[in-house]
């Protein structure tokens, strides 16, 4: 298995992993984990020997989707976590899968959202009343982990992406 393979195949999935936990358990995905997948997408191209061109259009596509991120950010629409996931997935997926990848985000956030206004408008079970995090996630005036539907999408993207053609030689 090459590097570049093992950056895919297990550090882009454990980070959408770990920042899908994260915003269900914090309600928020760290700086250091959206710096690391840009480190990482940065190894990755190297060791594919991506060109210039394609690299481009990788950065344009994140570049993009974090300035239409922060708009909504700063409207309040989404989280700044949100914003920051969905722009280092651009940046991995670039132009190609970037629209398959934003509309399974927008159908796994809207069912989410749906779950979420349905667990909300029942008791919180006393298993979980002493869970910070199941209180937090319960109440109706904090928003919603999208941050999962974010990574889900992400995982279902993946490989249906050139850079992960491109890693598996296909």
């Amino acid at each position: 298995m090459t590097p570049a393979m093992v950056v895919l195949l297990v550090i882009f999935p454990a980070a959408m992993a770990y920042a899908a936990a994260s915003d269900l358990v914090t309600m928020t995905i760290s700086n250091r984990l959206c710096l690391a997948l840009v480190a990482a997408f940065a190894v990755c191209a190297v060791l594919l020997g991506l060109p210039w061109s394609v690299i481009g259009n990788h950065l344009a596509a994140g570049g993009l989707v974090l300035a239409i991120c922060f708009g909504l950010f700063a409207a309040g629409w989404i989280g700044g976590g949100d914003a920051k996931l969905a722009a280092v997935t651009a940046l991995w997926f670039g132009f190609g899968q970037l629209m398959p990848y934003l509309t399974l985000a927008a159908v796994f956030g809207g069912v989410l959202t749906l779950l979420m206004l349905m667990l909300r408008s029942a008791p919180l079970p006393a298993v979980a009343a002493n869970w910070s995090w199941a209180r937090r996630l319960h109440a109706a005036n904090n928003g919603v982990p999208y941050g999962i539907a974010l990574a889900l999408s992400a995982l279902f993207t993946l490989p249906e992406t050139g850079i992960w053609r491109a890693a598996i030689g296909v």
